[in-house]
């Protein structure tokens, strides 16, 4: 890439984008919009609103955000749409909740762009029972214990919502979640494609009076969990139908124990209708097997696919670095 004469590649900062999805957050966006403000101030704040019934998007408009709207409800809907709309070389994605400490930010982005990392999170660190409550804190657990068993050991908190990424790994995400779960979808983007992660420890808040969480513990929990088992069938198909394949194996075998002793005692199949239906589960098995080994290539396939993409994209533009001015 050439650069006019008078414009030299270190003289071309990092730009640097806060986006906050929101939906109802009228209680807490304008804090939100002036602590990033305040905490980045060479930083552009987008605000995507969701179909918010009260004034979110007046008041963050008025704290000095750029607002803009997706009408289809979700989350993960609203992430497509910024991921898609926004032009940045870093990214910023915090919760209008005002929940996370905005002033972790400056740190989370030095290590982005010193180690040149893709993804930065934002571990949540917190004393107060009703900011992190016992259920979402062993729900989180629990799921981030899983995903480290299946993809890798490589974050500690994998639904939080603060989180610091590179171009390269934002315009490389797919976003196909709708809702909450597409923070495991972000994490297992990562770690799926081995991207250089980060982890910064950052205070974690109550939600101030007015404002209610959207989040759901079971509900949402199960839709994490099943967001989880879809990615493993996707991209880890061996293992997934491997251990159905064990399970359906070991369920015919077992149906067949009795018939084989009754047929070595009396040499007869009294039971031929149970005979067939174990044979049909053995049979049924070693298909699962197959098509676990068949889908393991083409997953092999999309992942080399999406690796090139992935590596298509630029982590920086040639002698770029970080203006150390939009930390105030």
């Amino acid at each position: 890439m050439s650069y006019p004469d008078f414009v030299s590649p270190a003289r071309l900062p990092m730009r640097v984008a806060v986006v906050v999805p929101c939906y109802n957050e009228a209680a807490s966006i304008g804090r939100v919009v002036r602590d990033f403000r305040a905490a980045l101030p060479g930083a552009e704040i987008y605000v995507y609103d969701n179909n918010s019934s009260d004034n979110t998007v007046e008041l963050a408009r008025e704290a000095g955000a750029f607002v803009a709207s997706e009408t289809l409800q979700g989350k993960g809907n609203v992430m497509r749409r910024m991921f898609s709309d926004v032009e940045a070389d870093i990214y910023v994605l915090v919760d209008g909740d005002a929940t996370y400490e905005a002033k972790s930010a400056p740190e989370m982005i030095r290590m982005l762009a010193e180690q040149r990392l893709d993804m930065v999170t934002g571990t949540r660190v917190t004393e107060i029972k009703a900011a992190y409550r016992r259920g979402h804190r062993a729900g989180n657990l629990l799921l981030t214990g899983i995903v480290a068993r299946i993809f890798g050991n490589r974050m500690t908190d994998m639904l939080s919502g603060y989180r610091v990424m590179s171009r390269r790994f934002v315009k490389s995400f797919p976003a196909l979640s709708s809702g909450f779960e597409t923070e495991t979808e972000l994490t297992i983007h990562a770690l799926e494609l081995a991207m250089p992660l980060g982890e910064i420890d950052t205070p974690y808040y109550d939600r101030g009076e007015g404002s209610t969480s959207k989040l759901n513990t079971y509900n949402d929990g199960l839709r994490i969990l099943l967001t989880i088992i879809k990615l493993v069938k996707e991209e880890r198909p061996l293992q997934f139908f491997s251990l159905l394949s064990l399970v359906l194996f070991v369920t015919g075998v077992g149906i067949s124990i009795p018939i084989l002793l009754e047929y070595h005692r009396t040499h007869l199949v009294p039971r031929l209708p149970t005979a067939l239906l174990s044979t049909g589960i053995v049979l049924l098995s070693f298909m699962l097997l197959v098509c676990g080994l068949i889908l393991d290539s083409v997953a092999r396939g999309r992942k080399e696919t999406k690796r090139l993409r992935y590596l298509e994209i630029a982590h920086t533009k040639p002698g770029q670095e970080l203006d150390l001015s939009i930390f105030g």
